[in-house]
């Protein structure tokens, strides 16, 4: 069977400004997303989700799902702030969407096959989608609690403009996650990895540590563990009362590995990634995009 990508879309470009998943970078106009894509139906996967909000359904149809249906199935679900489970309201003066892991349990409905999650917004190479396309359809029929996650080696994420915020991650012998340590402030300096610790000291990390960049590979089990959580999470009067807490995917996979029900195996890719995270970095997200092209990775024009 082969895996479905379902691509998280319902932020549309928080800090940016203007809806960054549709700001053309490549040399014909090409968003992020369009090579994501690309890269995804090369590397086997056989249909494509979305997550949105509702009042972007009619402009995303025009303008995003009209470009690839032709060449892969896709379907639309969506993400709203009373999206809740029975018995939970949601806080009045509440505007933020719920979090990523709330935005993943609204395509319970339509996967039902092994699934890869990522960030819209986000180029992750093509390599990456190689590495978990070939690890999901792997997975024999049925299977449960089997998960992964692509592990970006550190210093293939960094930013030329500034410090970057990830989540490092540590493994036990068998490569699957144990931990993952947000760590706000990381850059190269004195041609070494460094990032500043909870003391206020730089500390240094191997290039090849692997990072989160929020590419998750699971299976639909994980649907019914994230209402549970979702939950216990709504029930705590903490969570309620800050109108900007989220449900993030970490959050639900932690409990995951802690509790020992899931295993998430770390697969290593040779992939940069890179993205707008800032208005400033959009030059070299363009520079970098015209270069792949140039080196024959890329097609001048991707959907026809």
């Amino acid at each position: 069977m082969k895996p479905t990508l379902f691509l998280l879309a319902a932020g549309m470009g928080s800090r940016y400004g203007g809806l960054k998943q549709l700001d053309g970078l490549g040399p014909n106009g090409e968003t992020i997303m369009d090579y994501s894509i690309y890269d995804a139906i090369k590397a086997g996967f056989g249909k494509l989700v979305f997550v949105i909000r509702k009042d972007f359904e009619q402009e995303f149809k025009e303008k995003i799902i009209s470009k690839y249906e032709g060449h892969i199935p896709c379907e639309l679900v969506f993400q709203a702030l009373d999206a809740l489970p029975e018995g939970f309201t949601c806080p009045a003066d509440r505007t933020k969407p719920w979090g990523t892991n709330h935005a993943v349990m609204m395509g319970a409905d339509v996967i039902k096959e092994p699934f890869a999650v990522i960030n819209c917004d986000d180029f992750y190479g093509s390599d990456s989608y190689q590495v978990m396309g070939k690890f999901l359809s792997e997975l024999p029929e049925g299977a449960k609690n089997t998960y992964a996650m692509v592990g970006f080696r550190v210093g293939n994420t960094l930013s030329e403009s500034g410090t970057v915020s990830r989540g490092l991650c540590t493994a036990n012998d068998q490569n699957q996650l144990t931990s993952v340590v947000e760590r706000t402030k990381i850059q190269r300096m004195d041609g070494e990895v460094k990032y500043l610790d909870e003391n206020e000291e730089w500390v240094a990390t191997p290039e090849t540590t692997p990072a989160s960049m929020n590419f998750w590979g699971f299976t639909p089990d994980y649907f019914a563990y994230s209402q549970e959580f979702f939950k216990s999470f709504l029930s705590d009067p903490k969570n309620m009362e800050n109108l900007k807490s989220e449900f993030f995917i970490p959050l639900m996979v932690d409990k995951l590995i802690n509790d020992g029900t899931a295993t998430v195996e770390i697969l290593d890719t040779t992939s940069k990634w890179f993205g707008v995270t800032y208005p400033e970095d959009r030059q070299g997200v363009v520079d970098k995009i015209k270069a792949l092209v140039d080196a024959g990775e890329y097609p001048e024009k991707l959907f026809e």
